[in-house]
């Protein structure tokens, strides 16, 4: 196990948890969260501030960070890949989906 790469998840129903500080794919990493341990090997290099699943995620299935539902997966993760825009879509309303032109 490789030392030295920090990470949080601060509730156990997360499926995310998030690098302190940049970590190279191949990195083996213990992840705890009260009462909770997981040793992920990271699929992809994540750079800090971003997230890697500790957990398999389906895709359609709810992606939680911090206790919140940050977005749904839009194809099937495993464990140890980068969480990002290229495989999560946020559920709250985005601008760029309105339909213009339309009117009642």
């Amino acid at each position: 196990m490789e030392k030295g790469y920090k990470t949080v998840m601060l509730h156990p129903e997360d499926s995310v948890a998030v690098a302190l500080s940049p970590i190279p794919a191949g990195a083996a990493v213990e992840v705890s969260c009260r009462g909770r341990r997981f040793t992920v090997v990271l699929r992809d290099a994540v750079e800090f501030g971003h997230k890697f699943a500790v957990v398999p995620i389906r895709k359609g299935q709810d992606v939680r960070k911090y206790g919140e539902v940050i977005g749904a997966a839009t194809r099937d993760i495993r464990v140890g890949e980068h969480v990002h825009v290229h495989n999560v879509e946020g559920k709250r309303g985005r601008g760029d989906r309105v339909v213009r032109g339309k009117s009642s």
